[in-house]
Formats: C-alpha cells, sequence, structure tokens
C-alpha cells in the first residue's frame, strides 16, 4: 500500500482521504499511508457531496480511497475537489473466492507488486512531530477544522490505553463495530489492538443481532462502544445471555452514559464496564476509570498516564473540588493544532499549553472528574458529535428561511435528536417537508433535522445574538422524542 501510494506521486506529507464502512482496506490503507509518511484524513462514508468537497480541498488530499456504496457522492466530491493525483474504489460486499479484495485498488497494488520499485524498507520513515491523522472535529462556529494529530500523540495514546487502561493480550479478541474513521474505533479499538497484537474483529454497520452473532461466533473479549449500542444489546440479550458470555471489559464512550444503563450492561455481562472521556484533539483518550481502581458510577475517572487535567473558572483560576467550571487538559495526547487555522488553534490553549475543551464538569476529593454539560450548544445523537452551526449554514442557504436554530432535545435511544427551528421571509410559505429534504439532501444522514418547526421570532439577546436556551419545544414534540423506545 505505501509503495502504491509513492508509485503514484505521493511524498511525505502528502494527504490521504479515507472514505469507507469498517473493512480490512480500510486497515490496510490506513497503515499503508502511515508507512509512506502520509498524513490520513477519515471521512464518514455517510458524507454528501458538499461535505466531499469541502474535506477534500481542505485537506489539500492527493489520494482518495472510497467504498463503492458512495461512488456517486465521494466521485462529484472528488472532481469538485480537482487536486488528486489517484483515486481507488473498493468493494463493499464480502469477495467471492478468487475475487480480489477490491477493484481498482488492488488492480493498482497488483501492478505495485509486479514492478521495481525498491522495497518497503525503503520508504522515508517519519519523525515523531509529523502530522499522522488529520482529524476533522467540527465548532460551534464555522466548517469542521482539522485537529493535527502526530505520531507522537497516536503512539502514546495508544500505548497508554492499550496497556495500562485495558490491560490488552495476544489472546483479546476486541469487537470493532465502533467506525474506524472515529478516533474512538480508530485508535482505541484497532490502534490498541494492533499495539497488543490481539485480534480486531470488524462489524460493518452496527445491529444488536449482528453484534451479539459477533461476539459469540469471534469469542470477543473487549468491546469499545457507545451508550446506543450498549442500549441496543441489552434490549436484544435476554434470551441470548449466553453470547456475551466471553466478554471480560465494556468500554463506554463517545457520549455520557446513564448510571442505569452502565449497572444493567455489568450486571448481565458479569464483566467490568469502565467509562471514559476524550475528544478528537486528545488523540482522543484524556480520563478514565482505570481496571484497578474503583470505578465510579456517572464519572470519567481519572486522567490517564502521562495527562493532566484541571477544572478551572472563567479567568482560568483552577477551582477546588466539587466547583464547576471548565476542563483543560495537557499531555502528550493534545493535538499539534488545527490545519491552517492559526487563530484557532491559538483561542483552543491558555498561555500555559493547557486545551480548553469547553466541557463543563468538576473534580471530587478522590480526584475523579465528572462532567455535567456538554460544549455548547453541541449535539450528541446516537453517538455522533452534530454542531448546529453547520445544519443552521444549510438552512440559510434555502430561498425561504429567514433566521435558523438547531438545537436538541432529549430522546429515548439516540440521547438526543435533532431539532431546527425557522422563520420565513417575508412572501415565502414555510415548508416543513422542503426544508428537511434540503438539509438531509447536503448533510450526512446523522446530522440532518428530524423535525423543523416555524416560530415568528427567534428569541435574541441584547446584541441580536439568538437565545438558544429559551426556545422551547412543543412539549407534544418534546414529550414524543424523550418516550423514543420506551
Amino acid at each position: 500500500m505505501a509503495q502504491t501510494l509513492r508509485a503514484h506521486g505521493l511524498v511525505s506529507g502528502d494527504r490521504v482521504a479515507l472514505m469507507m464502512s469498517n473493512c480490512p482496506q480500510f486497515v490496510v490503507a490506513f497503515w499503508g499511508a502511515l508507512r509512506a509518511g502520509c498524513v490520513v484524513v477519515p471521512m464518514n462514508p455517510l458524507f454528501q457531496e458538499r461535505e466531499v468537497d469541502y474535506y477534500l480541498k481542505d485537506s489539500g488530499t492527493k489520494a482518495f480511497i472510497h467504498s463503492e456504496s458512495v461512488l456517486l457522492d465521494a466521485g462529484t466530491g472528488a472532481v469538485s475537489a480537482g487536486q488528486l493525483h489517484a483515486r481507488w474504489t473498493v468493494r463493499d460486499h464480502a469477495p467471492q473466492t478468487g475475487e480480489p479484495l477490491s477493484t481498482d485498488l488492488e488492480a493498482a497494488m497488483e501492478r505495485v507488486r509486479n514492478s521495481d520499485l525498491p522495497p518497503s524498507d525503503d520508504l522515508t520513515l517519519t519523525n515523531a512531530d509529523d502530522p499522522a491523522v488529520l482529524l476533522y472535529t467540527s465548532g460551534t462556529t464555522g466548517r469542521p477544522k482539522g485537529a493535527i494529530l502526530t505520531h507522537s500523540n497516536l503512539t502514546a495514546n495508544v500505548s497508554v490505553f492499550s496497556s495500562r487502561c485495558l490491560q490488552i493480550t495476544e489472546e483479546d479478541v476486541v469487537f470493532g463495530a465502533l467506525p474506524l474513521f472515529h478516533s474512538f474505533g480508530q485508535t482505541l479499538g484497532m490502534g490498541s489492538a494492533f499495539a497488543a497484537g490481539a485480534c480486531l474483529s470488524l462489524l460493518g454497520r452496527f445491529s444488536p443481532d449482528a453484534a451479539l452473532k459477533l461476539i459469540a461466533e469471534q469469542s470477543v473479549t473487549i468491546m469499545l462502544g457507545v451508550p446506543t449500542m450498549y442500549t441496543a444489546i441489552l434490549n436484544a440479550v435476554d434470551e441470548k445471555i449466553d453470547q456475551l458470555s466471553t466478554l471480560r471489559v465494556c468500554v463506554s464512550g463517545g457520549a455520557a452514559a446513564s448510571v442505569e444503563l452502565l449497572r444493567q450492561l455489568q450486571d448481565k455481562t458479569g464483566c467490568t464496564v469502565l467509562e471514559g472521556y476524550g475528544l478528537s484533539e486528545t488523540s482522543p483518550a484524556a480520563s478514565f476509570n482505570h481496571p484497578d481502581r474503583p470505578a465510579k458510577a456517572g464519572s470519567i475517572g481519572t486522567p490517564i498516564w502521562g495527562t493532566e487535567m484541571r477544572i478551572v473558572d472563567s479567568n482560568g483560576n483552577e477551582l477546588l473540588p466539587h466547583e464547576v467550571g471548565e476542563i483543560q487538559i495537557r499531555g502528550h495526547n493534545v493535538m499539534a493544532g488545527y490545519h491552517n487555522k492559526p487563530d484557532e488553534t491559538q483561542a483552543a490553549f491558555d498561555s500555559g499549553g493547557w486545551f480548553r475543551t469547553g466541557d463543563i464538569g468538576y473534580i471530587d476529593t478522590d480526584g475523579y472528574y465528572f462532567i455535567i454539560d456538554r460544549k455548547k450548544d453541541l449535539i450528541i445523537r446516537g453517538g455522533y458529535n452534530v454542531y448546529p452551526r453547520e445544519i443552521e449554514e444549510v438552512l440559510y442557504e434555502h430561498p425561504s428561511v429567514l433566521e435558523a436554530a438547531v438545537i436538541g432535545t432529549p430522546h429515548g435511544t439516540l440521547g438526543e435528536e435533532i431539532v431546527a427551528v425557522v422563520t420565513v421571509k417575508p412572501g415565502h410559505v414555510f415548508d416543513s417537508d422542503d426544508l428537511q429534504k434540503w438539509c438531509k439532501n447536503r448533510l450526512a444522514a446523522f446530522k440532518y433535522p428530524r423535525t423543523v418547526l416555524q416560530t415568528s421570532v427567534l428569541p435574541k439577546g441584547a446584541t441580536g445574538k439568538i437565545l438558544k436556551r429559551e426556545i422551547e419545544i412543543p412539549e407534544t414534540i418534546a414529550a414524543t422524542y424523550a418516550a423514543a423506545g420506551s
């Protein structure tokens, strides 16, 4: 894979975008790109054309590898981006006997195998502080930003998490249903399994039945998942509890899990259940309920080895236990900065090098951290971070929309559901279905609003800023979502 990239003109530092579901080809392409000294740009295969176009252009991607199922959106986005040296597709279905693992990619690699290129040992090696992954994370004030994660960021985070947090051995089988394009599945799942020499058992598309079958057939010992995955499995497992008998550790992250969910998970599986915390900008692990210490329900645990955390007030003063403030992080896991965004990078750190997470929480007298609120305006739907501003920008492009605000409302199984509230321009007619379709055609499936409401005026502060906290969702809609799945 590394030689194939070099044969197509890519050099150290060039970007390689991967837009695939969980499959062996993602793994091969990921490590091959890093071996060639390139920088991986992971992309959600649910992205639409405008998102593909932005990611490829902003990152300066030179090679683009994507699955056949996203050919239309990926293809149009790639053509729009214009700067590609190479573009390959891979199959979505399991290969038949004698069928190559991928279409264009396999053919390209076969040509390299038969060439006179130097062996892989002659490839240029990278330095510890060179970029390894450009992981895009949205902000509430603009378009997605590429967090630069270096080789040392990822190596240290993987090493600490696999050895000290999960204590993985070569005998373990890690459940690989978390998306590999996301840092949770990519670094902590794939990276930790590979570092320990364990097995990574991939699941391309999560469903509780498919998960239970895979766990039983592959004798999975470690499961990493988001709360919605565990909820779905628990709802399906009553008559199949033996299928979970091989699990020894379940890790929950990506969103806050309820104490009741964690209790049920531990009671039904009998395994150790641990919750942690991190962000894309922290590679991602920052804190964890370590297996050799007492776990606290509802806590995100204590900082991992080599990482510092603290709670500060609005002036940057460190707070005492149980005082509420912003969580800040410093250590080997913190990103090098945001790609081509010096102002945003500077704003993300204080003068002492502490990364400002924007998450609000507190620390107890035993040193355990607790989150009481998420980043301002952030919606977490089914474990995915959804940033309202990105949706609002799409709504503002609709000819009938005057003003728009996107907020989250509690959902019984997804955690939160997305609701858009708009005012329309004079002379235009409000059409909820049309606005929803408008967003659906321009955003990934997990991002578009499931409800679009009209209001005569949006609440505003003295400066004219829309006050989302004062927007009220009709009780019938809020109750329906809150009761979903019950």
